[in-house]
């Protein structure tokens, strides 16, 4: 995860690199049962020189058991918030949707005793496109983290915890996406059934683009499926963009030619009929999401600083980036984008000059980048806020992060809205990631606990993350890692009665 959202997505990179982190962080030279039973002072070595002093007490009875038996954490905590399980806020919001659409159906079907008309069908068909494309449209995704973050303090904490959900708001994207599909698969069946009945010339080119809208539709759905995004990362990305371009100006052809049918059988002008269309207007909408986006499309100067030979840091002056914000960057703005939190430069006087983002080696696209510096790099769309942007809910937080997975919490920290405390586990941290980066984080929490997995092992991850929220009384813990330590550290806190966030890799 390179910053502060749903991987959400997206970037196969920045996945490979928290998955890195797995070795980086689970060294088999300390046991777990080692790092509770005693202090969790960072270690020295000639490599990372007075790191940090503080010295994090861990008492062995200080974790308490799980909360409930088997049965009922299974059904509260891993049916609901971890990371990665069956039924996450994302899939949630994916059936919300979902389910909604089909009570819709249901109400035409009782509407029309029967088979719903093809209009009726072709306008839910839209509002869902509509509705996806939003969840994707930075202004509007940022709307929704500005009103989800504007509570009190004050406001009881049941409501602050789940309003932290925010992020997961790419199960709106996916759900009404295959609602929409769905729809159309059923305007398709009616269109045609209507023209094999009718025998109407006017009505051959809206079966022909339908046919080829739910061909393009079907195309971005199955290569959206998670086990063929993951595999094919870069196909996925391939189709998803191309697939829908050619649905763009297929879908605007289509709209006139259905229409014309349309309006033929009401009596009505072309255009009366189209201003009178939901489709129409809801389309235009849909349409002004993508233009949005690439309309800032552009080719940025970048000033390199390279870290170690597993990380360099990228700067960018041509804008004063306030924290928690992330940006696609590209070397190939048709074929492939990489998200990353971005973290404000300032002059060390607070004025904010431009803005950096970290790049660690997970694939050949980061190795790349590290290796050769580039020089401009491709930007697009508005900066996109993430995951922890809901931080500033809650009064203290803990910061848990593993290997490059510092990146996103740098912004959080320039910030300083909400006190924290950090555990930071990655090997040799001040030789892969350089003084500044240490320093950075030692100024957000003068008592950081940077744990070197070369020179201590592996850490007790849930251990000293609880201890952390006991120390401080924190009231959430925000995790940046690879699925596997996301899983268990949220999942270990959640148990417990812990609010806890990660994010999400389906999204």
């Amino acid at each position: 995860m390179s910053y502060s959202q749903p991987v959400q997505p997206h970037d196969m990179e920045q996945k490979k690199a928290l998955e890195s982190n797995i070795t980086e962080t689970t060294s088999p030279s300390v046991s777990e049962s080692s790092t509770r039973n005693g202090s969790l002072a960072s270690g020295k070595s000639s490599q990372d020189l007075e790191v940090q002093k503080y010295e994090l007490k861990i008492d062995p009875e200080a974790l308490p058991t799980k909360k409930g038996n088997k049965l009922t954490r299974y059904l509260e905590y891993i049916l609901t918030e971890v990371p990665d399980n069956f039924v996450t806020g994302y899939r949630r919001i994916f059936g919300v949707i979902f389910f909604s659409n089909l009570a819709v159906l249901i109400a035409l079907i009782v509407q029309n005793k029967g088979t719903p008309k093809a209009e009726q069908v072709g306008t839910a068909a839209s509002c869902n496109l509509m509705v996806t494309l939003l969840f994707r449209q930075e202004n509007f995704v940022n709307l929704l983290y500005e009103i989800a973050v504007c509570v009190p303090h004050a406001t009881p904490l049941c409501i602050r915890r789940r309003l932290a959900l925010v992020f997961h708001y790419g199960g709106g994207h996916s759900g009404a996406g295959v609602a929409a599909v769905t729809w159309y698969i059923l305007y398709t069946a009616i269109a045609t059934k209507d023209f094999v009945d009718s025998r109407d010339p006017d009505q051959i080119p809206n079966v022909v683009t339908s046919a080829i809208l739910l061909t393009m539709f079907l195309v971005i759905i199955f290569s959206a499926y998670p086990t063929f995004r993951v595999r094919f990362h870069d196909r996925f990305e391939a189709f998803h963009r191309f697939a829908g371009w050619i649905c763009l100006v297929t879908f605007w052809v289509h709209i006139v030619t259905a229409a014309k049918v349309y309006a033929k059988a009401a009596d009505q002008t072309l255009g009366i009929h189209l201003v009178k269309s939901v489709s129409f207007w809801t389309f235009l909408i849909s349409t002004s999401c993508s233009i949005a986006s690439w309309s800032r499309l552009r080719l940025r100067d970048v000033y390199p600083e390279t870290l170690s030979d597993h990380a360099i840091r990228l700067h960018f002056k041509y804008k004063k980036m306030q924290p928690f914000y992330g940006l696609k960057v590209s070397t190939k703005p048709m074929t492939e984008w990489h998200a990353f939190a971005t973290i404000p430069d300032d002059d060390g006087n607070g004025n904010i000059t431009g803005f950096s983002i970290v790049v660690s080696n997970a694939g050949d696209w980061t190795n790349k980048t590290i290796t050769d510096p580039p020089k401009k790099l491709w930007v697009r769309g508005y900066p996109l806020h993430g995951l922890l942007y809901t931080s500033r809910l809650f009064k203290k937080i803990v910061v848990v992060a593993t290997g490059s997975g510092i990146g996103p919490c740098l912004s959080l920290m320039y910030a300083e809205k909400t006190p924290c405390r950090i555990l930071w586990s990655t090997p040799h941290p001040e030789t892969t990631y350089g003084p500044k980066i240490v320093s950075a984080v030692q100024k957000a929490d003068p008592r950081a606990v940077i744990w070197n997995t070369r020179t201590q092992g592996r850490p007790d991850m849930v251990a000293m993350t609880y201890a952390l929220v006991q120390e401080c009384e924190a009231e959430a813990v925000f995790i940046i890692s690879n699925p596997k330590v996301t899983k268990k550290v949220v999942y270990g806190m959640k148990t417990r009665g812990v609010a806890a966030y990660g994010a999400i890799f389906d999204s």
